[in-house]
């Protein structure tokens, strides 16, 4: 069974680390960047001065309230820019997907192409259901433009990611099927299965899957009749 506050903290830090690492990026070399680091280095109870014009991260602001620190000379609405990007991708593996999800990260990365990663990120055994979850839900929360997960075959994600309302996921295995799944039904997560393509393969599925558009037309309206069937369901 999920744990549906486990979800949501997942999601919630993902979120918030991407935010912290948008500030990070666009504090200028004359600004102060009150991170988390800063915080946990404050006792308790304790105050944390931080100069004018200072940007503090969600993941400080955050720590400051479960410590109890207080920011002295800040306003209390964060600084950073909502983590929302055009273009961006979020990335989901279980222990099974975990190095081809890493691999696809950096390769997606040296494009320009802004990443959120929603874990694992280790070899321990998890559960696929639950990080093709928090994916699908920031591509239905409209967070991200579209998702990448990896299990060991695909098929599960697949099924528990299309559980989510507003998501069309696809499994590929090769360019063809990742073009199809692009033109024909407006796929916005794509699912790998690390067991079954190897990393130059799944570089080229990711790579076509990213660059095809929707081909509308008929498609479109093939596609209406999708998700026409998912809300049907949902008011019954």
């Amino acid at each position: 069974m999920i744990d549906e506050r486990r979800i949501r903290e997942m999601v919630r830090k993902v979120v918030l680390r991407t935010v912290e690492a948008a500030a990070s990026s666009s504090a200028s070399a004359g600004s102060r960047l009150v991170t988390q680091s800063d915080v946990e280095a404050v006792e308790r109870g304790g105050n944390l001065a931080a100069p004018e014009g200072a940007i503090v991260t969600p993941l400080a602001r955050q720590a400051a309230l479960d410590r109890g620190v207080n920011l002295v000379g800040t306003s209390s609405s964060p600084a950073a820019p909502r983590p929302e990007a055009s273009g961006a991708v979020a990335l989901a593996a279980d222990h099974g997907g975990v190095a081809l999800k890493d691999e696809l990260a950096a390769h997606l990365g040296a494009q320009g192409v802004a990443v959120v990663d929603c874990g694992t990120h280790g070899s321990e055994a998890v559960d696929y259901p639950d990080f093709a979850l928090a994916a699908a839900r920031l591509v239905a929360d409209g967070r991200v433009e579209s998702a990448i997960v990896v299990d060991g075959a695909g098929i599960g994600s697949c099924m528990a990611a299309n559980k989510v309302p507003g998501v069309r996921a696809a499994m590929c295995y090769d360019e063809a099927t990742a073009v199809n799944s692009r033109e024909h039904n407006d796929a916005n997560l794509l699912t790998l299965g690390a067991g079954l393509i190897g990393e130059a393969l799944a570089k080229r599925i990711v790579d076509t899957w990213l660059a095809t558009p929707h081909g509308g037309g008929r498609h479109a309206r093939r596609v209406s009749k999708i998700m026409d069937i998912e809300r049907r369901y949902l008011k019954g």
